[in-house]
């Protein structure tokens, strides 16, 4: 039997996407080929603290109705196994593991697949780390993930390169708010405020008043120094999932359907009859377009590995990207995987794929040169 490829299975962080990343990490583990991969689990506390397999265990049992995971690190006899610190180490065998209270080499990794959103995982700051360790990452690198995280970078550059999105504005903690009658006359009403790093819509608000618009701005830098100020688009809700490297590929496209007054945090993850997902959604003749149109933009922002694309398909026919999400949900009811299951690849053969385009374009990043 071949060598089975150790898998740095990363998740948690110190976001305030912690619950859905442990959720997404569950899934991922469950659907990983266990004859040719070991998982290893590395779990990262609130506190930004890399723990190791049996360590993390307690993050799992805390984001509730998940079942524990048994691992071979247990301790002796069945006994609670020691709580072990790591850290990724980028030294002369540039992909080691360490333990940070006994010193010890715990060897290598072969791949890191994070599954981590938002801040300090979702926006380049993992991916910059497995770079320097010389190790191949899952997904966006460093320059995809930081533009997919910052929404109003995003937004710029579709902009810029003709892809139609929402209208925005930009607001920082640092400088003085804009007034909701500069926004309102700019953007119209309601629009949404939102944090511009973060994601499962966490701090996002619909505002259609002075009170509520000072209110969504205070939510909002609770959460980041920078928030983003759109207007409403009326229209249905698209997702399209994608794969790939040089050469990405589109799911078909799915539509969310919202029962709250938008897809919120609690329509998503905790109200079960919060939203009904309709895969693949009915939007013959647009289906190619939307398609198109989610490869183009996962280009254009310097995307790899993955990303889910969410549109909007406004009544005049004209469609409306509204974001990229690198690293997107891999929860039970997560929109990436379940497009691509019904796209012909099941869960285990997406988790494959997505190993494999690591591999590839660490192979690529290796080739180039380093000296003049």
């Amino acid at each position: 039997m071949a060598k089975r490829l150790r898998v740095g299975v990363v998740f948690g962080g110190r976001s305030a996407e912690h619950e859905v990343s442990v959720a997404s990490a569950k899934n991922v583990l469950e659907a990983m080929d266990r004859d040719r991969y070991e998982p290893v689990l590395i779990g990262i506390d609130r506190q930004g603290r890399w723990l190791l397999d049996d360590a993390s265990q307690p993050l799992l049992d805390a984001a509730g109705n998940l079942p524990a995971l048994e691992w071979a690190g247990a301790g002796a006899a069945g006994g609670p196994a020691p709580a072990r610190e790591v850290a990724l180490v980028p030294r002369g065998r540039s992909n080691a593991l360490v333990d940070l209270e006994a010193h010890r080499d715990l060897g290598t990794l072969d791949v890191v697949f994070p599954v981590l959103h938002g801040p300090y995982g979702e926006d380049g700051s993992v991916q910059g780390l497995c770079r320097l360790a010389g190790i191949p990452c899952v997904g966006a690198g460093v320059l995809g993930s930081a533009v997919g995280m910052d929404k109003d970078v995003m937004k710029r550059l579709l902009r810029d390169a003709g892809i139609a999105t929402a209208r925005f504005l930009a607001a920082s903690r640092a400088e003085p708010a804009p007034s909701f009658e500069e926004v309102s006359a700019a953007l119209g009403v309601p629009l949404f405020v939102k944090p511009a790093n973060l994601g499962s819509s966490v701090g996002v608000s619909k505002v259609r008043t002075a009170g509520e618009f000072a209110e969504a701005l205070r939510l909002a830098f609770r959460y980041d120094t920078k928030a983003i100020v759109e207007e409403f688009v009326d229209g249905r809700e698209l997702e399209c999932s994608v794969l790939g490297n040089d050469d990405p590929v589109a799911s078909v496209p799915g539509e969310v359907l919202p029962s709250h007054e938008f897809y919120d945090y609690e329509a998503k993850y905790l109200d079960e009859h919060g939203a009904a997902l309709e895969i693949p959604a009915r939007l013959e003749p647009k289906v190619e377009e939307v398609r198109a149109l989610a490869v183009r933009a996962f280009k254009v922002l310097c995307c790899n590995g993955m990303a889910r694309v969410d549109l909007f398909l406004r009544s005049d026919g004209r469609l409306l990207v509204n974001e990229i999400n690198t690293i997107p949900g891999f929860t039970r009811i997560s929109m990436y995987p379940k497009l691509w299951e019904a796209s012909g690849i099941p869960y285990p053969e997406l988790v494959d794929r997505l190993i494999r385009l690591a591999f590839e374009r660490h192979g690529e990043e290796k080739e180039l040169l380093t000296t003049v």
